[in-house]
């Protein structure tokens, strides 16, 4: 693949689902389309920038083999703040109706699930893997990227960044694997906007 077409197919995409989602606001009792991020994160990852604008500006280069690729790579498990650990923060900050133990643990609460649109009730133990923290950008993908060239400490805060991180449905985000926007996209079509702006955004950020 060029790098021209592939710039030319995720642009393509970009336009695709803006326009998707502005067609269903007009069908829908003519309620505006969802912002593509918060404007905090509009902000502060695209200033006065599109996702559009901000992806133009990125260099494309092709695939980089998977060669050399382990977790490890991107730091020994998630990083820890005190007792809290990045899984653990993450939970709390996207689910509701949380209940978190002395030692920073979440033991249960409602998300409300980006990529298919479904609410799952959380609870530790057996069942921990209905609700999966996803890396938006894959390590794996980003390994491929260009995270070859980042620094140690530069992978492994990739790795750990609110950015980059989402609470998400287990099985759906199984079935990602380690695909980007090309390849894979939310069941949830309402959510695709947000989701490829913020694959963009983390590319952006850490080039």
């Amino acid at each position: 693949m060029s790098r021209t077409y592939a710039r030319r197919k995720i642009m393509a995409l970009l336009v695709s689902l803006l326009v998707a989602a502005w067609v269903a606001a007009v069908q829908f009792e003519q309620q505006p389309a969802p912002a593509v991020l918060s404007s905090e994160l509009q902000g502060q990852y695209f200033g006065e920038q599109s996702p559009l604008e901000a992806l133009n500006s990125l260099e494309v280069k092709g695939r980089a083999p998977k060669t050399g690729y382990v977790r490890a790579q991107f730091g020994n498990g998630w990083a820890k703040d005190g007792l809290c650990d990045t899984r653990n923060i993450v939970l709390a900050r996207d689910m509701t109706n949380t209940v978190v133990d002395d030692q920073c643990r979440v033991q249960k609460g409602t998300l409300h699930d980006p990529y298919t649109g479904e609410i799952i009730q959380f609870e530790r133990g057996e069942n921990s893997n209905k609700v999966q923290i996803d890396h938006v950008v894959a390590l794996s993908d980003a390994w491929q990227k260009g995270a070859q060239s980042l620094s140690e400490t530069e992978r492994k805060n990739l790795a750990n960044d609110p950015l980059n991180l989402l609470a998400v449905d287990g099985p759906a985000n199984q079935q990602k694997g380690d695909g980007d926007a090309a390849t894979w996209l939310p069941p949830n079509k309402a959510f695709r906007c947000q989701y490829v702006a913020r694959q963009v955004a983390v590319k952006k950020k850490y080039q």
